[in-house]
């Protein structure tokens, strides 16, 4: 359906005038003049999307907030109190009224439903496919935060929504602020002009402390589950224990230095071998079904090879290293996403509004990204399984770990610990 706004592009464009000051603009992008006010709605009210919503304020000085989705309540009460306390300029612009504040498990489609240009998609991993698919089908523009799934066949649904969002023109910007960063986007730029030459081997590396939600967190009385609460309310608060909902660490946390290997390689790895295991998360239901490391060995389509290698430890002295190396031909790259005076967190929302308003180049990361979430998947399954696994097996995985029924009061025990050998790659 055409809008207005385009029906007015297209009259000033018959101007010599209006053809002038309209050639930067895409018409098939952009809902209304280059300087419109355009309507933003975060789904997932946690920390990362209470994050999101300020620095798309910060980047984004057209935008507003007006509206709000999540599975909790008090998540969601706890990110209104957050915003409207940030500074007058940002909080002025956050117009959420209470009949715009969705709650429960079908949230995200009354938000979606609302009058809104872009989605913000800040859930739980596990949720990202079936959002982002409401969300293309909408016809939404799309900020989408890392991972893009937890499972093999919730990607190859975020993939089908990918194609869709390309096709229908949409922006979508992904959580992966590294391809933001002036440091990254310079060092790409000299890879591909040839100042490294032929890239010979890459290693990735986020060797950091763990996640635990339970922690310090006055829902969980002594750091230990609310008695109260079934297993789908328990694990959707201690989200980051499970692997369904999580995906583990070289998903959900590692996957920036994956996607750093892939995007500067232009590709996604054919193979991989990895081992793993939980080597200090104790065996107690808080800490659920994730492995603390992670070693995989990712094999690329000309031959080159990807060291992996991830782990969430506790303790005085751990190391610490969250970087990317690749070593090239004629000299080696090093990254440890550098201080910058430009936020990439920021910045990843000025380069989408501008995609959106044809201001700049038209962006859309959703299947590149998607792509680095099934490289993480396949190195997760080859730790898990100790089988090699092909990109051929993960596209024909039929891999779903998503629960039968979302209801807070549902019965979902967790899977055991994988141990490979025992576990099965399917």
């Amino acid at each position: 359906m055409k809008s207005d706004s385009v029906s007015r592009r297209g009259f000033l464009a018959k101007s010599v005038g209006g053809a002038a000051a309209f050639q930067i603009i895409r018409p098939e992008l952009v809902r209304g003049f280059a300087d419109q006010k355009l309507k933003a709605g975060l789904v997932g009210c946690g920390g990362r999307g209470t994050q999101a919503m300020e620095n798309i304020l910060t980047g984004a000085p057209n935008v507003e907030i007006t509206a709000l989705a999540d599975i909790f309540e008090d998540r969601m009460e706890s990110s209104i109190r957050r915003t409207k306390n940030l500074r007058p300029e940002l909080s002025d612009r956050f117009k959420v009224e209470p009949d715009h504040r969705f709650v429960g498990f079908d949230a995200y489609k009354k938000l979606i439903a609302s009058d809104i240009d872009i989605v913000m998609l800040a859930t739980h991993p596990a949720y990202r496919p079936m959002h982002f698919e409401a969300a293309v089908e909408a016809g939404k523009h799309v900020f989408c935060e890392k991972p893009f799934g937890t499972d093999a066949t919730g990607v190859h649904r975020f993939m089908a929504a990918a194609k869709k969002s390309v096709e229908k023109k949409l922006t979508v910007k992904s959580g992966a602020q590294r391809r933001s960063h002036p440091a990254y986007l310079a060092e790409y730029k000299k890879l591909k002009d040839g100042g490294y030459g032929d890239i010979l081997h890459m290693n990735a590396y986020w060797e950091g402390g763990p996640v635990l939600n339970f922690r310090n967190n006055p829902l969980f009385p002594g750091g230990k589950r609310n008695p109260a609460w079934a297993d789908m309310e328990f694990q959707s608060r201690n989200w980051y224990s499970f692997v369904w909902i999580c995906g583990d660490q070289i998903v959900e946390q590692h996957l920036h230095n994956i996607d750093v290997c892939n995007w500067f390689m232009g590709t996604h790895p054919v193979e991989v071998v990895a081992s793993g295991g939980a080597a200090w998360r104790p065996r107690e239901e808080e800490y659920g079904n994730i492995y603390d490391h992670i070693s995989a060995d990712f094999v690329y389509p000309n031959g080159v090879h990807m060291s992996s290698y991830c782990r969430q430890y506790q303790g005085p002295g751990i190391a610490q290293n969250v970087s990317e190396r690749i070593v090239g031909s004629k000299g080696v790259l090093h990254m440890t996403n550098p201080n910058n005076p430009v936020n990439p967190y920021v910045q990843e929302h000025t380069d989408m509004m501008n995609s959106i308003l044809g201001k700049g180049p038209y962006i859309n990361e959703s299947m590149a990204v998607a792509e680095s979430t099934l490289t993480c998947i396949m190195g997760r399954e080859a730790a898990y399984s100790g089988r090699k696994i092909t990109w051929d097996m993960m596209m024909n995985s039929q891999q779903s770990l998503l629960p039968k029924v979302f209801d807070m009061k549902a019965s979902f025990p967790p899977t055991p610990l994988p141990v490979p050998g025992v576990y099965k790659f399917v």
